[in-house]
């Protein structure tokens, strides 16, 4: 069962972490889900795929009124990020979702209409929920060749979608890492196969190390937290990618 946990407030602006599943079926990737509150109205961000839904939905539940979640943001258009889109349009029918033009033909086979995008042009854009300005940041082939990451200057919060992603074992339960080398070598296989272009990614690492991040948060794997963020920009702008690891 996924559960939640609030990593950041203040006042009313608030981030709240569903995280993985140890008991999860094993065919299944995990994933983190996040939600950003704002007063009365909340965003979540890439909300996972069907089969997981239901546990999404109740460790939401647990910690806020899900009626408040008004907007979607999907990184990219894989499964794992977006295929529970028509579930949440049951749920609430007036929901927009935040997504790169380039997928806007694609996404919307797991459900929803034109008035159900807010397309993301490729240079990025800001927009506003409430009191929050957040920042659709470009990131390119990292994975998918219309990637973006969310921004959130005021909570010094990125959310990194697949960069920073890593495949932990059942056991490793911890929502931040604790150890950042044995946590990077989780990473390493992952990224170089999942990321595309050397290129795109040296920068993606320009641009985020001229932000200022307090907290860098993926889809799979553990939170980097304070001095860990930048040894994670670090060790990526490093890392040849675009490899088929063979072992």
């Amino acid at each position: 069962m996924k559960t939640s946990q609030i990593i950041f407030e203040r006042g009313d602006h608030k981030w709240i972490m569903v995280a993985r599943d140890p008991a999860k079926p094993n065919y299944l990737i995990d994933t983190n889900e996040f939600v950003i509150r704002s007063g009365n109205e909340a965003l979540l961000m890439d909300p996972g795929g069907t089969e997981i839904f239901p546990a999404v939905f109740s460790a939401i539940s647990h910690v806020m009124d899900p009626t408040e979640i008004k907007l979607l943001f999907a990184s990219h258009q894989d499964p794992d990020i977006i295929s529970s889109l028509a579930l949440w349009i049951d749920f609430q029918p007036e929901i927009v979702c935040h997504l790169s033009w380039l997928w806007s033909s694609f996404v919307p086979h797991f459900g929803g209409t034109n008035e159900t995008f807010a397309m993301i042009p490729d240079v990025g854009k800001k927009f506003r929920m409430n009191n929050i300005e957040l920042e659709c940041v470009p990131a390119h082939y990292l994975h998918s060749s219309g990637n973006f990451h969310l921004y959130d200057k005021q909570a010094k919060i990125l959310f990194s979608g697949d960069i920073g992603a890593a495949l932990l074992p059942a056991d490793e339960t911890n929502f931040v890492v604790t150890d950042f080398d044995k946590h990077i070598e989780l990473a390493r296989g992952f990224h170089q196969r999942w990321m595309g272009s050397n290129e795109a990614k040296n920068e993606w690492c320009e641009r985020v190390s001229n932000m200022d991040i307090d907290m860098m948060c993926p889809q799979h794997g553990a939170i980097y937290q304070g001095a860990d963020v930048e040894r994670f920009i670090n060790w990526f702008a490093d890392l040849p990618v675009g490899i088929l690891n063979q072992n």
